[in-house]
């Protein structure tokens, strides 16, 4: 099938019958006739390592929605170079290697994780094998300590409980090219940043996959025009991971309850003290913990970014990708 063919069908309104949509909109089987001729690179048993807890992740979904995404990414990535290059000439500059980064969004338990380790494998995998990194924003938390002297606990995912300057400082070292820089990590299972000394170090990749809450997230505008206060910014393409709050609160309580009899039971883990609770007594305090915050920041904070996304990714209740919206150029 034509690709443009595609493009025209895909073509809905947005809410309002009277604006035309900014998205081109795919159902899963007209998307997975844009893979053409792009190889299987991953086996079943490297599709099940990549699976996120209590989610199906299928070779089928890999086939059929992310090698077209992987497909159309090579396009943009080559196309960006080229850009660049052209741009290099035309300074006639000697700037070193800028890498392309990929901007990862979406709520908690929706599937962020998932995704972004499909996608750094796919992409690792091109004939080319360019280097591809994949950082997440939760090591730019700020450390419990912090957020406890701040009475900031229960606002952790949410915009104010992250150093966004740090993480723009260095988004901002990484798109100059610098060679090693440290990225601070996050153990959900002592629910804390790790000391300063375990990091994570980014060695100028070809591609950069950030993955977190709140990365589409615009910030405030500065009065003076000086600083750059969008994370988005340094972002050469952007995914957001979409389903209905309904599900992703069912999602939540699934992954909840599945934890409470395995990581939490380990005495060491910070969420410890939910192993011991009864069935009833978990499932109401997921549901508490989802509501007072998960849903909170999902609604103020992260779906309002859904449509700042190139590419939004529908999910159905079976963690299935029904539908692909890809933004127009």
């Amino acid at each position: 099938m034509n690709p443009q063919s595609l493009a025209v069908t895909g073509d809905v309104p947005a809410d309002n019958d009277r604006v035309p949509s900014p998205y081109r909109i795919f159902t899963r089987e007209e998307w997975a006739e844009l893979r053409a001729d792009t190889p299987m690179t991953l086996t079943e048993a490297e599709v099940l390592r990549l699976r996120g807890l209590n989610e199906r992740l299928s070779i089928d979904d890999v086939v059929q929605i992310y090698l077209p995404l992987s497909r159309l990414l090579s396009l943009y990535v080559h196309a960006t170079q080229d850009l660049f290059k052209a741009t290099r000439y035309f300074l006639g500059a000697r700037d070193g290697k800028v890498p392309y980064i990929i901007g990862v969004a979406g709520s908690v338990a929706v599937g962020k994780s998932t995704t972004s380790r499909v996608l750094q494998a796919l992409l690792t995998r091109w004939p080319n094998t360019p280097k591809v990194d994949l950082v997440t924003t939760d090591g730019f938390l700020f450390p419990n300590a912090v957020l406890e002297r701040d009475n900031l606990m229960h606002r952790k995912g949410f915009p104010e409980s992250f150093d966004v300057a740090a993480l723009l400082n260095f988004l901002s070292r990484i798109k100059a090219g610098e060679r090693n820089v440290e990225a601070p990590l996050y153990s959900h299972f002592a629910y804390d940043v790790l000391p300063p000394d375990q990091v994570v170090v980014v060695d100028q990749p070809d591609i950069l996959i950030v993955e977190g809450l709140n990365v589409l997230q615009p910030g405030r505008m500065p009065r003076d025009g000086k600083a750059v206060p969008f994370v988005s910014d340094y972002f050469d393409f952007s995914v957001y991971i979409d389903a209905d709050t309904e599900t992703v609160e069912r999602w939540y309580v699934e992954r909840f309850m599945t934890l409470r009899r395995t990581a939490f039971r380990d005495p060491g883990a910070y969420f410890h003290r939910y192993s011991t609770l009864s069935d009833e007594k978990a499932e109401e305090t997921a549901l508490d913990i989802w509501r007072r915050i998960n849903l909170l920041n999902l609604e103020d904070n992260i779906l309002p970014t859904r449509q700042r996304a190139d590419l939004i990714l529908k999910k159905g209740g079976n963690h299935q990708i029904e539908e692909v919206w890809l933004r127009k150029l």
